[in-house]
């Protein structure tokens, strides 16, 4: 558990930054637009910035209390740090970047787990500069992990990658949140890594937390369309996989007992998927529409209407027909679409989703290889 309030003045007629929020066992996501004081909120936890006051506590390590003039230095923190860049020593191969984190001079049974968690195993004796940006960012990943930190901080660790070497290191960070076990703080603008690797979410705008808590409920939360970004703002669904391949590159999944049809996925069936729909995915129907070459057409419940700053509106949906609690969408639609359409709460409706709405490279678990064939999340080619 990471308990986070800090307050902090950035010149006399600069920028502020006041937040408060605690990051649980798992991945918080800090999100919000450029300059929304992400990145000085990991240096503060780190060390590498005094704010003017704060309270941080990790565990039940104070690590900073303005108030009783505490303040940890760098060094005693015991935090791993990734940057945006892998900051490998060009000297050491992988395996002595790797070693320069641990506390010894050989790799322990739990940093030969790290090291295969992360699939660098055929990579200890590599040059850093053989390596590509995915597999350098996995060997600054395992050097922080050997150190033996109290928490993980990731400030945009794939910022600098394109979308390839993206696709290739999710799976290893969906790892890494299973089975990590400490907190790690994860620095994002990219609301798909996000929406794909958080747990909790901190959602940030001008230096102050609008919101923290989980990740699923934020991101469907209309009331915060404007701070996240209304092409930002969507759903996120835990959902089982009930066919691998149901024809024409399909796959069917389980929502709660609802069926619906996805790009196919590179998983066994019952597998977990977390999936993003984006709101401006979804369209509303009063009637159930007959001719459509949309796949997915469901029954909903509105829950919510939120109106928004410009011709649109933010609508909160729950899926009609499911057996094991809601499951929510967001829908964002013209205001003079939902006058049409009588939209208000408590009604019924039916969302449409296409199916190439829910990009492959959103699903938890399979990503896409650069010739475009599905890659499972241990890295292999079906």
């Amino acid at each position: 558990m990471l308990d986070i309030a800090i307050g902090h003045r950035f010149g006399p007629d600069g920028p502020a930054l006041d937040v408060a929020f605690t990051a649980p066992p798992g991945v918080t996501a800090l999100f919000g637009r450029s300059g929304a004081g992400k990145t000085s909120i990991v240096r503060a936890v780190a060390g590498l910035l005094k704010p003017d006051v704060a309270r941080i506590v990790v565990g039940e390590r104070v690590l900073c209390d303005s108030t009783k003039g505490l303040w940890v230095p760098v060094h005693r923190r015991r935090t791993g740090y990734v940057f945006q860049e892998p900051r490998l020593f060009p000297h050491r191969d992988v395996l002595g970047n790797i070693l320069y984190g641990a506390p010894g001079r050989s790799l322990s049974q739990d940093d030969e787990a790290i090291v295969d968690m992360l699939g660098l195993r055929d990579l200890l004796r590599r040059n850093p500069a053989t390596l590509s940006g995915g597999e350098a960012q996995r060997v600054a990943i395992a050097r922080a992990l050997v150190s033996r930190p109290d928490m993980l901080l990731m400030d945009e660790p794939l910022a600098s990658l394109d979308s390839t070497r993206k696709a290739q290191i999710l799976p290893y960070l969906e790892r890494l949140r299973a089975e990590a076990r400490v907190p790690i703080l994860y620095v994002s603008h990219d609301i798909s890594e996000v929406a794909r690797l958080a747990d909790t979410l901190v959602v940030l705008d001008r230096g102050t937390s609008m919101a923290a808590g989980p990740a699923v409920d934020l991101l469907a939360d209309p009331a915060l369309a404007r701070h996240i970004g209304a092409l930002n703002t969507g759903a996120v669904l835990s959902a089982r996989l009930s066919r691998a391949d149901a024809g024409d590159g399909l796959s069917e999944i389980d929502l709660n007992g609802v069926r619906m049809l996805v790009p196919q996925v590179a998983a066994r069936p019952g597998a977990a998927l977390r999936l993003r729909i984006p709101a401006t995915d979804v369209m509303l129907a009063a009637t159930r529409p007959e001719g459509l070459s949309a796949l997915n057409v469901l029954p909903v419940r509105i829950v919510a209407v939120e109106d928004g700053r410009g011709p649109g509106v933010m609508v909160q949906l729950e899926l009609a027909d499911t057996t094991e609690g809601p499951v929510r969408l967001l829908s964002r639609i013209t205001r003079r679409s939902a006058r049409a359409l009588d939209i208000r709460a408590g009604a019924s409706a039916f969302a449409i989703l296409k199916t190439v709405s829910v990009a492959p490279a959103a699903i938890g678990g399979a990503v896409l290889t650069p010739s475009g064939a599905p890659l499972s999340a241990d890295g292999t080619v079906p």
